[in-house]
């Protein structure tokens, strides 16, 4: 049976290659991202992981599809995948001397209809930043395009003196969870001959 892995992002691709997988086909689902209204950060990873499993399984009823979605939160609030400099400054500014969370909604979907779900969490504390510190990762431009305005593993780890969790959750897709879906449903992890 064909994996299918509902996302465009490289590393969740890398991630799962750390454990053995190839997806057969990478389709990433165009869905709006936005939070509802009171919509809680573990509320939102949930649905649209949720919901791109499902847009991504009507256009391949025969394989098995994987999703996820990762949410970073300060308390209730929701930061945003920064766009642009501007915002990963204000993310910055936001992380500095404090912990946050990055959870991360998986769901794994069979060509029967049936769906296993999980949300992982980690919880990540940032060492109290300098203006110089924000400036140089604002400029090296690594925080564009990433939940939360930063990503650890690059540069961003220097930020970092301590995690609780699944350092792989922050990076995009929380393996040890990843791989007890996919043998839930038979998915081979592991050749026959062992490692290459």
């Amino acid at each position: 049976m064909p994996l299918v892995l509902a996302s465009a992002s490289p590393r969740r691709r890398d991630l799962l290659a750390q454990i053995g997988v190839t997806p057969a086909e990478i389709l990433p689902a165009d869905l709006d991202e936005t939070p509802r209204k009171d919509e809680l950060p573990r509320q939102l990873a949930a649905r649209l992981a949720a919901d791109k499993a499902a847009a991504v399984a009507a256009l391949r009823p025969d394989a098995l599809v994987l999703a996820a979605d990762t949410v970073v939160a300060l308390g209730r609030r929701i930061l945003p995948k920064a766009e642009d400099a501007a915002a990963v400054r204000r993310c910055l500014a936001l992380l500095s001397g404090r912990r946050h969370r990055v959870l991360t909604g998986l769901v794994l979907q069979h060509p029967d209809g049936r769906r296993q779900s999980r949300v992982a969490e980690t919880v990540v504390r940032f060492k109290r930043l300098s203006e110089a510190e924000i400036a140089g990762y604002v400029t090296g431009g690594e925080g564009i395009g990433k939940a939360g305005g930063y990503a650890i593993q690059g540069r961003a780890a220097a930020f970092v003196p301590w995690i609780g969790g699944s350092y792989s959750n922050v990076v995009g897709l929380p393996l040890a969870e990843t791989a007890q879906l996919l043998g839930g449903f038979g998915y081979p992890l592991w050749p026959e001959n062992g490692y290459n």
